[in-house]
């Protein structure tokens, strides 16, 4: 009776890094290219209070949804992230603004407001929520290739066309469906704004390095990378 061993390891070592996971390929102005032969754009938008709303606005507000949602001819993905709100850049303000009060009152004000603060964010997590709204562009759009065939569906690329081409094929598609969002959103009462390069690089990076903070100076170097 053979015997097969419970664990076998590896003839070679593993030396992948977390790049081969990642989908991204590249960013443009304001388009993610995927490794896919895919794209996408990002908005951000702003929220709205609906449980502040009278309930004729609360109506005016849903009709407004469902025509945003009648009116697409193509998918659209809701993304809403929730990150711990880091308060002390907050806390710091308060006691700066405290030291250049005269009135006593008004310190002692600023003194229980800053204790309020500061006990409710010990009771519980204070969360801040971002949504956006993104785009995607398809693979399957920029036709059919030898090097489509056997690329599209897998993030290890290489890309089936060239940057420059799917940069442009993206963007005509993109672009006409972006304007119509932000139509259809302002009659909601939103606003959505189309996140650039540098935006994008923070906002990959924080969700893919979620315990890193990335400076500002991190990226403000970095212009629109060389189309290849």
């Amino acid at each position: 009776m053979t015997k097969l061993p419970l664990f076998s390891a590896p003839n070679k070592p593993l030396i992948s890094s977390t790049q081969d996971i990642v989908p991204l390929a590249d960013i443009i102005d304001d388009i993610v290219l995927l490794k896919n032969g895919g794209a996408c754009l990002v908005l951000e938008t702003t929220s709205l209070n609906f449980g502040l709303l009278s309930e004729r606005e609360q109506e005016a507000v849903i009709a407004s949804y469902a025509a945003l949602i009648n009116s697409l001819s193509f998918p659209i993905q809701i993304v809403i992230r929730s990150q711990k709100k880091d308060i002390t850049g907050y806390i710091h303000y308060l006691e700066e603004s405290y030291n250049k009060m005269a009135d006593s009152k008004l310190k002692t004000l600023m003194s229980d407001y800053k204790q309020f603060i500061v006990d409710i964010t010990q009771k519980k997590n204070v969360l801040g929520k971002r949504f956006f709204m993104v785009i995607p562009f398809s693979p399957f759009e920029l036709g059919i290739s030898k090097s489509s065939i056997s690329s599209v569906g897998h993030h290890h690329g290489p890309l089936p066309y060239t940057k420059d081409y799917i940069y442009k094929k993206a963007k005509t598609a993109l672009y006409p469906k972006k304007e119509h969002l932000i139509r259809q959103a302002a009659r909601l009462g939103l606003r959505l704004t189309s996140l650039g390069f540098e935006e994008l690089v923070k906002l990959y990076f924080e969700i893919y390095n979620p315990k890193v903070q990335l400076a500002k100076s991190d990226v403000s170097f970095a212009e629109n990378p060389t189309l290849k």
